[in-house]
């Protein structure tokens, strides 16, 4: 087997005939978003009706290697649970492989990736999506929208069913909206309507 290729540009030479294949590659990679630990690889089977593509890694995310797995992460299961959708029958990623910050005392604060990241990285999403083949792929947020449809989007004007190259698509909040909304009435309605998204993807996938 040959080596490892370093950045996307000299994978994009290589196949890749699996996600194991796909992600080792990815965690040998370099990577245009400075920080992180380690790249975060998207969970989930191969063949999965449902993809999820948020925008990047959060702290614990990057900790643990595995992504949806923070305060959002907790918020997205309750909301997929209510919207009778199944996480480890959907595949869910982000757009962005590593947690961009910047060091604030013992604190790593989130930093939205640029569009040259986003970019950058897009190459390991394709591949990835390709490989699981999902019948409806989900844009959580602004960001996962502009690495999926190549263009920027409005969620609030863009927001449900959309198309994204040869994809079916979907194009909703990020859960960590949801945590960012100050008040309560607010922030149960935004949750409500979030729900009411994923139960149209759900009609979607069949």
């Amino acid at each position: 087997m040959s080596a490892p290729r370093t950045d996307a540009a000299d994978a994009g030479e290589a196949s890749f005939p699996t996600l194991h294949a796909l992600n080792a590659a990815l965690r040998a990679s370099e990577t245009a978003v400075p920080g992180g630990v380690r790249p975060v690889p998207g969970k989930g089977p191969v063949g999965a009706s449902i993809a999820f593509v948020g925008e990047q890694p959060g702290d614990e995310e990057d900790r643990q290697g595995r992504p949806f797995v923070g305060p959002a992460g907790r918020l997205f299961d309750r909301a997929l649970a209510e919207a009778g959708i199944e996480r480890t029958r959907s595949y869910v990623t982000n757009a962005v492989k590593r947690f961009k910050f910047v060091q604030r005392g013992k604190r790593r604060i989130h930093q939205k990736p640029t569009a040259g990241e986003i970019s950058h990285e897009r190459w390991w999403l394709d591949r990835e999506l390709a490989l699981v083949h999902p019948q409806v792929v989900v844009a959580l947020g602004a960001t996962a929208g502009y690495a999926l449809a190549g263009r920027k989007v409005a969620v609030t004007r863009e927001r449900g069913p959309l198309v994204f190259g040869n994809r079916r698509g979907y194009l909703t909040v990020h859960p960590s909206y949801l945590l960012r909304v100050p008040d309560e009435a607010a922030k149960r309605a935004a949750y409500e309507a979030f729900v009411a998204d994923l139960r149209a993807v759900r009609s979607m996938a069949g």
